[in-house]
């Protein structure tokens, strides 16, 4: 009797190592599919379920993505993102994806994904990317039409046109709400805002400084 429990012992202790590792990741979806209800007042990470009776094709398409984005902005950049709420058959798919329209030395600035790895892939032009890792070292490349690159997840990373022409790639992400954190944006468009005296010494610079840096996003959306 004794080599039984031996057995059954090393199976219960594999199986309460193993666990964490299986609650890490999302579970597989039940069903074929959950429609996200828009007008539902649920709170559910993700979103709740439309009643599948309700449910029609137009719940999984999206039209669009065959049109430039308006770069007409001081980044010159334009990101159409096709996520849950955009396309409300993402919901609990874990996916999603984007157009990045890139004008002529326009920029993507620095951001994170928080919640996705990103794969692009350049369908016209070319684009500078890359991204840091949290030993903060850059991996950086060209990128010319048919290319592909991935930033892996919730590492920060940017897109820049150095070409005289526009640039645009499509994207996909593995969430359906991959979150965006605009470095930038977020530390000096804060609000409420981040005080001057924390921003001064983490940059290195004078609270003067951070003052004029903070009122260049002052009027963020």
């Amino acid at each position: 009797m004794a080599r039984p429990c031996k057995v059954i012992l090393v199976a219960l202790l594999v199986a309460a190592m193993a666990s964490p590792l299986v609650l890490a990741y999302d579970p597989s979806p039940l069903q074929d599919f959950c429609v996200a209800d828009k007008a539902s007042n649920v709170f559910v990470n993700g979103q709740a379920c439309k009643d599948p009776a309700m449910v029609s094709a137009g719940d999984f398409a999206f039209s669009g993505l065959q049109n430039a984005g308006d770069t007409a902005n001081p980044f010159g950049s334009k990101v159409t993102l096709v996520d849950v709420k955009a396309v409300p058959g993402l919901n609990t798919l874990g996916v999603a994806m984007a157009r990045l329209d890139l004008a002529a030395g326009g920029l993507n600035p620095p951001h994170t994904h928080p919640r996705a790895t990103e794969i692009l892939t350049v369908v016209e032009g070319e684009m500078y990317v890359g991204y840091l890792d949290t030993n903060g070292t850059l991996f950086a490349k060209v990128l010319h039409k048919g290319d592909v690159f991935v930033f892996p997840k919730g590492l920060v990373h940017f897109e820049f046109n150095f070409g005289d022409c526009p640039a645009f790639g499509i994207a996909g992400l593995s969430s359906q709400n991959p979150g965006l954190v605009r470095v930038a944006d977020s530390l000096f468009g804060a609000s409420p805002a981040i005080t001057n005296e924390v921003l001064a010494k983490a940059f290195r610079i004078d609270a003067a400084t951070v003052q004029r840096i903070k009122a260049q996003f002052s009027t963020k959306k």
